[in-house]
């Protein structure tokens, strides 16, 4: 039996363009161990491990005439050396150097006639360390269960656990025939999909009214605010194939002091950061900033599931917040933040990832890839940039033996949107990264300061 894909997770390869590309990344930073970590030592773990994740194995296969949504299959001429790659710095390698192969890496797309993903070993930085590059499309990791293989190379401490023995044997890739069947025996299963489909491509609104309303309701509480169309920013430019990548580091202890002191979530207190750093890049490029100057930002929330029923997945709710960057007050930006935040919070205006992408999951393929990309073309007048938060272990992690010691988010860009900033927390670290369209972010690094410095305007405030 085919897995197919959702209507989600396809909508991210109906959106992927030249200039778009839809896979998620990660940089992480490893002190390798008294006995080294090479290309060969991290081919064999992946080779390990690799069948704790199934889907790193598998391909897309579409259904002939685009009928129904794509399907998994196995890719019988898998080569994990394929995908598990190879680079280095000329010694001794620098964090600049490594921020500009990590964009040149990242502007280039996935193959679509392999597995959707990719990993590169980085050697050569100096003080002996060596990064691990990811790239995996969004449509591999976006689903409710989905582990990425970044995650499950790692482990909590220096010696790698035991992980059962990998006996995997691909299955034949199903035929044209078949993909066809499959896709008619859907509609039989599930006639109440079959329906909503037949209704939907003849134009019947009053088949999709009920369900319509059902999911829209967290796109209706924040129809004030989106209503107004987000602001212009130089973050919204058309922009090219090509990415610059900014690093920051900073301390966790940091963001708990402000927040400690002034109130609010550790997430209140990066919004602020990201405020005061956009406001003073603003400045620096010579940007008019008044004191109703806001720069709407897209920010996804992660959806607990319950644990105790054993439920995985990485479900997102997103908040449309308008960045105070006009206030001259660090404590008043943090102030207005933590407002606009628990407004959100207390009348459940949040947006589900899914909402609009359901919508179109009513109508055939053909439709319902003319709404993704009419939604990638809509991203401007919703908001201006994305800025992700994802809590992460507050202990080391290890892979075959090499400490990770940081590890910087790689958020791809929408249309019309130069910079996404992805950040994650580990062991006692808050890390940024920084995508950027090359051409029209030349200034990436200077953002970057700014973060640093918009942190420690904060950190002054706190008693």
């Amino acid at each position: 039996m085919t897995d197919r894909l959702s209507p989600l997770d396809v909508s991210f390869l109906y959106m992927e363009t030249p200039t778009t590309a839809m896979h998620v990344g990660g940089v992480c930073v490893f002190d390798p161990p008294e006995g080294g970590f090479d290309y060969d030592k991290l081919v064999e773990l992946i080779s390990q491990r690799i069948g704790l994740v199934p889907r790193y194995r598998q391909k897309v296969k579409w259904v002939p005439g685009r009928l129904a949504n794509p399907v998994w299959v196995d890719d019988e001429e898998f080569d994990v050396t394929y995908h598990v790659r190879r680079s280095a710095l000329p010694k001794p390698g620098n964090d600049e150097q490594l921020k500009e192969l990590v964009g040149r890496l990242q502007s280039r797309q996935l193959d679509r006639h392999r597995p959707l993903w990719e990993i590169y070993l980085v050697e050569g930085l100096e003080g002996g360390r060596v990064a691990i590059v990811t790239k995996t499309h969004h449509a591999m990791v976006d689903g409710v269960s989905a582990v990425d293989i970044g995650t499950v190379i790692l482990d909590v401490d220096r010696t790698p656990r035991q992980v059962p023995e990998d006996d995997w044997v691909p299955r034949h890739e199903p035929s044209s025939v078949s993909l066809l069947l499959g896709a008619a025996t859907d509609f039989v299963t599930r006639p109440t999909g079959a329906i909503d489909t037949a209704r939907a491509a003849a134009g019947d609104a009053r088949a999709t009214a009920g369900k319509a309303i059902a999911i829209a309701g967290g796109v209706l509480a924040q129809a004030k605010l989106l209503a107004r169309q987000a602001p212009d920013t130089p973050f919204n430019v058309p922009i090219g194939e090509q990415r610059r990548f900014g690093m920051v580091a900073t301390d966790l202890d940091d963001y708990k002091r402000v927040r400690k002191s002034h109130g609010g979530t550790v997430n209140d207190v990066v919004l602020a950061t990201v405020s005061g750093a956009l406001r003073t890049w603003l400045l620096t490029r010579g940007e008019k900033v008044t004191p109703t100057t806001v720069v709407r930002a897209m920010v996804p929330v992660s959806v607990r599931v319950d644990e105790q029923k054993g439920e995985l997945g990485n479900r997102v709710s997103s908040y449309f917040v308008d960045l105070p960057v006009g206030e001259g007050s660090a404590v008043m930006r943090l102030h207005q933040v933590s407002f606009a935040m628990r407004g959100h919070k207390e009348s459940g205006a949040s947006v589900g990832a899914d909402a609009l992408i359901q919508l179109t999951g009513f109508a055939p393929p053909t439709i319902h890839a003319l709404g993704a990309r009419t939604a990638s073309v809509m991203t401007r007048r919703l908001f201006n940039l994305v800025v992700t938060n994802v809590p992460g272990p507050q202990f080391p992690l290890y892979a075959a033996g090499a400490e990770m010691l940081s590890m910087y988010p790689v958020v791809p860009l929408a249309k019309n949107q130069a910079v996404s900033i992805g950040l994650t927390s580990y062991n006692g670290g808050v890390y940024y990264g920084l995508n950027a369209d090359r051409d029209a972010m030349p200034d990436i690094d200077v953002l970057a300061g700014c973060i640093t410095e918009a942190l420690a305007e904060l950190v002054g405030t706190a008693t």
